[in-house]
């Protein structure tokens, strides 16, 4: 009797990682359904302030590289229009968490909301198996736990574990994440295999719905308002001069401040009430942990015990040693073993243990 072929709905960007991924899964002999997510209106544009072209994703010519790879493949493509459901549950959060002072990742938000929940949602209506994506992590079950975890990926250069804390088992589950084993020079060499169009395509970048670079410029056209000037104060609160206002700003910035002084100054805090941005040297922006909120744990359960784990509170950054306190309400505790400068209110707090991914949350608070 022949075994009935799984369906997959493979999100497929326009970038040579989803249309890989793609051909991957179908070699392997899924049943494959090319799918793009309709996010935004928008195409590729000139940012004005140095007239080079912005590489987002969600661009008119993304669908098309996306279509053009699926005839290629000979599989099955689909549009679906999430716009509504992106505009409320990343481009607001993201315009919203900006003007409240944090610094939020919408990249992680689209992942929660809509990558793997709202699209899972689809395929499972439509009758699917699985649904993959080009990141770069792995999923396995693993019996010994009786749960299915989240790796790095094999090239820790493209590791997206990070973006990815956010899976539950039961995404988990019928996630596939097929470029995991491979690096980054061998996914482009089956996309040229394969001729297709996208095989030296250049990765995104930018964010997909601030297509000018400027996510500033964005964020007062979108909410149509001004964002006044307010004032950089010392951790002492006295009033050092005048800044373009809070939103401008970064935690760990250190360009862009339009002051001179005797020594080195960085932004080590924001206050939106009162518009003030807080720059201090870089010993100033330490801390000593954080709390995060909405965390979700993949290794195991929510713990009852204190655990050391390895934490990452940007994308980039290198792996820390620190100890977990689950807490009530979903929030966990984070001692780094050794203070840690720079910790922004907004991003991610991400743990591990060795290549496993224990869980994460986002930050809400820094302590020294």
């Amino acid at each position: 009797m022949e075994t009935k072929r799984k369906k997959v709905m493979v999100g497929m960007s326009g970038g040579v990682d989803s249309s890989a991924a793609a051909a991957i899964l179908l070699d392997r002999g899924y049943d494959v359904y090319g799918t793009t997510l309709k996010l935004w209106d928008g195409n590729d544009s000139t940012d004005s302030s140095n007239g080079k072209m912005t590489r987002t994703c969600c661009s008119l010519e993304d669908v098309e590289n996306a279509r053009a790879t699926a005839f290629k493949l000979d599989i099955p493509f689909y549009v679906l229009n999430m716009k509504d459901l992106f505009r409320e549950r990343v481009v607001d959060y993201f315009v919203d968490a900006y003007l409240a002072g944090d610094t939020p990742n919408p990249c992680i938000a689209c992942n929660r909301y809509i990558k793997f929940e709202a699209m899972l949602q689809k395929a499972i209506a439509l009758d699917m198996d699985y649904i993959a994506t080009g990141h770069y992590a792995r999923v396995e079950f693993d019996e010994k736990i009786n749960r299915y975890v989240l790796k790095k990926a094999l090239d820790l250069s493209k590791d997206q574990s990070y973006v990815l804390y956010m899976l539950t088992q039961e995404q988990l589950e019928r996630l596939l994440l097929p470029l995991g084993n491979y690096y980054k020079t061998q996914v482009r060499e089956i996309a040229e295999e394969k001729d297709l169009i996208n095989a030296r395509k250049p990765d995104s970048q930018d964010i997909c719905f601030v297509q000018k670079g400027s996510y500033v410029d964005f964020i007062k056209e979108y909410k149509n308002a001004d964002i006044p000037e307010g004032c950089y104060i010392d951790k002492h609160g006295n009033v050092l001069g005048k800044n373009k206002g809070m939103v401008n700003y970064t935690i760990g910035q250190r360009k862009g401040l339009g002051m001179s002084f005797p020594e080195r100054k960085y932004v080590i805090g924001k206050d939106s009430d009162k518009n003030t941005v807080t720059l201090g040297s870089k010993e100033d922006g330490l801390v000593s942990g954080l709390i995060a909120r909405e965390m979700n744990y993949i290794l195991y359960e929510k713990p009852d015990t204190e655990k050391k784990v390895m934490a990452r509170t940007r994308y980039s950054q290198k792996e820390i040693p620190a100890r977990l306190i689950a807490l009530e309400d979903d929030k966990a505790k984070i001692v780094f073993d050794n203070p840690v400068s720079f910790v922004a209110p907004g991003q991610s707090v991400v743990l591990y243990k060795n290549d496993f991914v224990v869980g994460g949350g986002i930050i809400s608070e820094t302590f020294s």
